[in-house]
């Protein structure tokens, strides 16, 4: 009798993206500017009906539309110069090196964190064909707000993110790269991969590398999603 192949995803959390939190993300360079004042960033996080998030992810927001938004700035608002990440979905994904499961009982538990969030959903086990439909969603969602396809589709490399290949997409503004695909977790605990949206400044490398040059795209989405 045939062994099933193993799952190569523990868990899988997510919420799906809407065009109206696409457009929140992309907008969000060109709205007044807030200054890095911790009053004014609180009021303006109230008055979008943010609130501040520490236990899904390091000193990030919770925005009103339900996802996790991290940034490397004070005020990403008005802020054209910042890195910001919005996170739709968490992954566990299985880890060859860690055979006889010593990790899984607190990464459960972290994805069922993430899964508890109003308006999440999530599936244990999970396969990579499950995070490969959430970005799919994704993807249509971003191209209906941009009104384009991605410029470029490439899998994700292990030197990215842990876990089975995933698609990364591409997109680019005037002034700013999105990225759509996994990356990984950069805190509080590394283990797990998150799927977000990231809107990076293009000075982070404006030009894409040539077609088929799939090791030079995978370099240039390091640069703009890597924080």
């Amino acid at each position: 009798m045939s062994v099933p192949a193993p799952v190569p995803v523990h868990a899988l959390a997510h919420r799906p993206l809407t065009t109206e939190a696409v457009a929140e993300l992309v907008g969000l360079p060109a709205v007044p500017p807030v200054p890095d004042d911790s009053d004014a960033v609180d009021e303006e996080v109230r008055l979008r009906g943010w609130v501040w998030e520490d236990g899904l992810v390091c000193e990030s927001f919770r925005t009103a539309h339900g996802h996790v938004l991290c940034t490397d700035v004070v005020s990403p608002f008005g802020c054209p110069e910042a890195r910001t990440f919005l996170v739709f979905g968490e992954v566990y994904p299985v880890d060859p090196h860690d055979e006889d499961m010593a990790n899984a009982s607190w990464l459960y538990g972290l994805v069922d964190r993430w899964q508890e969030q109003p308006g999440w959903s999530g599936s244990r086990p999970s396969t990579a064909e499950a995070c490969e439909a959430v970005l799919a969603q994704a993807a249509q969602v971003v191209t209906e707000h941009l009104g384009a396809a991605p410029e470029r589709t490439v899998l994700s490399a292990e030197s990215l993110v842990t876990g089975p290949p995933l698609t990364h997409r591409v997109w680019r503004t005037a002034t700013h790269a999105l990225v759509l695909g996994p990356a990984a977790d950069n805190g509080p605990y590394g283990y797990l991969t998150h799927l977000q949206l990231s809107s990076t400044p293009l000075d982070c490398g404006p030009e894409l590398p040539p077609a088929g040059d799939e090791d030079g795209l995978t370099a240039w989405i390091a640069e703009h999603v890597d924080w």
